[in-house]
């Protein structure tokens, strides 16, 4: 499972699952062109490709799409977001789609988070630490009902003595129910034999670069070599200036 994940989905279809099985190859020339939008102040260059195992949650220079049809996902660092109300207008609804979800966390931080936009109307958002909510607006919904109620308590380690402020569950797990309900799968665990698994959707991979400083690319008089992608922090906000205490 990815310890960090900062995504974005734009759904039209009932069943986003029965898509990306359906489907298991993405439109690259959609997500280039989907990348080139969301990024109009950089530089976009395709980049390897890979699943959301390994890229749900890439580094500030990259970003990874899968463009399916009728569910789309961004993988960014700009979905990384201490209050999810604060995501960029062009990030809300580039594709004119049903619903908007955000899910994001990052497991050695417990943090976790989520949002829903409906046509582009914000409907719900949560974040939180595992002791600090930094977001809870719009209304609970039905499916949060346990997890307020206690029945999902965070697992502490032997000996571990709990914060007196400690939520009653786990920000990262939280995150992940709602990506289980909106989009019919887990991250962070294998609900049935058959579910579907983030090593089963392929993604596309681009490289971010400031205007004009993108490497040119020489023809190579042998087969080129696949370029991996750098992996690097998900939340400076977290450890930096921008930390809620």
């Amino acid at each position: 499972m990815p310890s960090t994940v900062s995504s974005l989905w734009y759904v039209d279809a009932s069943d986003p699952v029965a898509v990306l099985r359906e489907h298991p190859g993405p439109d690259p020339d959609a997500a280039f062109a989907l990348a080139k939008q969301l990024n109009p102040d950089r530089d976009v260059v395709p980049a390897a490709s890979g699943t959301m195992k390994v890229w749900a949650g890439p580094d500030p220079e990259s970003v990874y799409i899968g463009c399916y049809p009728g569910v789309t996902v961004v993988c960014s660092t700009q979905a990384a977001l201490p209050r999810p109300t604060k995501l960029p207008e062009l990030l809300v609804r580039p594709l004119a789609s049903e619903h908007t979800f955000l899910i994001s966390y990052d497991l050695s931080l417990g943090w976790g988070a989520f949002a829903h936009w409906e046509r582009g109307e914000f409907r719900r958002s949560f974040s939180a630490t595992r002791v600090n909510i930094l977001e809870d607006a719009g209304l609970p919904r039905v499916w949060e009902r346990p997890y307020w109620a206690g029945e999902h308590p965070i697992e502490l380690d032997p000996g571990e003595l709990p914060d007196p402020q400690l939520l009653p569950f786990d920000p990262p797990d939280f995150a992940d129910a709602a990506n289980e309900v909106w989009l019919g799968f887990c991250y962070r665990g294998k609900v049935s034999e058959d579910a579907l698994m983030p090593e089963e959707i392929a993604v596309c991979g681009f490289s971010l670069f400031p205007k004009g400083e993108a490497p040119v690319e020489e023809a190579p008089s042998e087969p080129s070599i696949e370029h991996n992608g750098k992996r690097g922090g998900l939340l400076g906000w977290l450890r930096g200036k921008d930390r809620v205490s």
